[in-house]
Formats: structure tokens, C-alpha cells, sequence
């Protein structure tokens, strides 16, 4: 199992960026001492520079689907570098959306990551999960506004704590066990539910699918109630894990149903043997 071409070019954008996007920082705390001392203490003009000059070199370098690969990964690794710099670096109130940040470029980059390893056949734009539904972006876009609002009127809400921490745990365990359900489905694994069974589609019931069904989305789900903890959002952490636990619910009986008619009376044994690893949602069963 190696590396897709698409995979390691976006790898190698990726790492690019987020070194980059360090770049300001470290040579500010070494005290760069030349002609450009006074433009890299103008922070944001540098980042800004250093953003569009990355974006233009994908552009001269890379044509059609490489080029959407490349500039998204470009993207995700600024992001992510800014957000170590956040966490490191900014006041207090503002640390926990550099975690945010860092959690959330990490885990839309290293889903395209996996699936450009283990399926290169099924990658495509949709493999970063970046256009997810609606409802996602809508979701992350209240998280961001309740976090902005709160630390704007209650900047010591923000600040820190044993909950950041702990959210962060969630979101480092919720993207391993997902990681690991798609490194041991491989070919097996995609983003969308099938509704064919291609001839290779096999019945993974070993490695983290002896854990649970759907380890997969057990990881999301934990994963997505964990940047809530990180930020400190106590509405959208409600509001998180009602709207998660709805769409799992619904997206496991969907799987389960072309599951059963995939693998008949197989997935049947594996659904007695297994839970679906999801609180209160037990899939979708065939009464006998």
C-alpha cells in the first residue's frame, strides 16, 4: 500500500504551508536582524505575502484536478500553522481557537490523506470533506460566532482549562479510531454510502470493527463534540451533539440497509456479535 501521485503532492504542499506559515514567528522570537526586520513585524502583510505567493506557484505549477488537490492543501497546512502559532503564542482568550484550528485543518487534510493511501481509485474534491452538506458549514459557522461573541463580553470563558484539554483528548482519540477504521476497511472505506456493491467490497469485521460497526463514525462523532470542548462552547456543545447524534443515527440505518442487502445473512451474524459503538443507536435490524 503506498502513496497515491495525488497524495504525495498534497503532502508536500501541505508541510510546505504549514512550515511557512511558521516562518514569521520564529524568525520574530530569534530576532531576525537584517533589511526585512521591520516587514516581518508587520505580521499580517507577511502572512498575507507569503499566502498568495504560495497559492500563485500551485497555480504556474499545477493544471485541473492536482491543482484543486494542491491549493486546498495549501490552504489546510496555513491554517493549521497559524493555529499552532495561536496556541502558542496569543493572549490567553485566544489559545483554545488555535487548538481549534489546528484540530480542525488537521482533520479535513488527513482525511483526504487516507483515502489517497488506502483508495486512491475513490479520491476525488469530496475526499477533504470541506463541502461536507450545508448543515456542516452551518455548524461550524455558529461555533465560530458563539466563541468570538463570548470572548468578546467573557474573555475569561476562554481562557484555557481542564475542559480545553480534555476536548482536545476527544478529538485526538475520535481522529484515531477513525483513521483506523479507514486504514483497516481500505478499498472498503469511502466517503459516500454505496449503493452497488463493487467486486472487491468485502465485509470488514477485524482490527477496530471488532470494537464496534462503525468505528468510523464513532470517531467523527466524538471528534466533532470535541472542538466544542476545546473552544468552550456550551450552546453549540448542545447543540453538537443532539445535530451529530441525529445524522449518525440516520446515516448508520442508510449504511446498515445496503449492508444487509450486500451481505445478507454474514452481516446479520456480525450485527449480533457487534454494537454499532454509537450511544442509543443500535442500527438497523431485520426482525427474526
Amino acid at each position: 500500500m503506498t502513496l497515491c501521485r495525488d497524495g504525495k503532492i498534497s503532502l508536500g504542499c501541505f508541510i510546505t504551508a504549514s512550515i511557512l506559515a511558521g516562518l514569521p514567528e520564529v524568525l520574530l522570537r530569534i530576532e531576525f536582524d537584517c533589511y526585512l526586520h521591520d516587514l516581518f513585524r508587520n505580521i499580517w502583510f507577511i502572512h498575507v505575502f507569503q499566502f498568495v505567493f504560495l497559492n500563485l506557484l500551485v497555480l504556474l505549477a499545477f493544471r485541473g484536478f492536482i491543482y484543486q488537490v494542491a491549493v486546498r492543501s495549501v490552504f489546510l497546512g496555513y491554517t493549521l500553522g497559524i493555529g499552532i502559532i495561536i496556541a502558542l503564542f496569543a493572549p490567553e482568550s485566544w489559545k483554545c481557537f488555535g487548538m481549534y484550528m489546528s484540530v480542525l485543518s488537521s482533520f479535513h487534510y488527513s482525511e483526504f490523506l487516507a483515502i489517497a493511501w488506502t483508495n486512491p481509485k475513490a479520491v476525488s474534491i469530496d475526499s477533504f470533506v470541506l463541502r461536507h452538506s450545508v448543515a456542516y458549514g452551518i455548524a461550524a459557522g455558529s461555533s465560530w460566532l458563539e466563541f468570538f461573541i463570548e470572548r468578546q463580553y467573557l474573555p475569561g470563558m476562554k481562557e484555557v482549562s481542564f475542559i480545553t484539554y480534555f476536548g482536545l483528548y476527544m478529538c485526538a482519540c475520535g481522529e484515531a479510531l477513525r483513521k483506523l477504521a479507514m486504514f483497516t476497511a481500505k478499498h472498503n472505506f469511502n466517503h459516500l454510502v454505496q449503493t452497488e456493491k463493487s467486486a472487491d467490497h468485502e465485509l470488514v469485521t477485524h482490527g477496530v470493527y471488532k470494537l464496534c460497526r462503525h468505528p468510523s463514525y464513532v470517531g467523527w462523532f466524538y471528534w466533532s463534540i470535541g472542538t466544542q470542548l476545546i473552544l468552550q462552547n456550551p450552546f453549540c456543545l448542545l447543540a453538537y451533539t443532539i445535530a451529530s447524534w441525529r445524522f449518525f443515527h440516520d446515516r448508520v440505518v442508510l449504511e446498515e440497509i445496503t449492508l444487509l442487502n450486500f451481505f445478507g445473512d454474514d452481516y446479520v451474524n456480525y450485527q449480533k456479535k457487534v454494537g454499532t459503538g454509537l450511544p442509543f443507536i443500535p442500527g438497523y435490524k431485520i426482525d427474526t
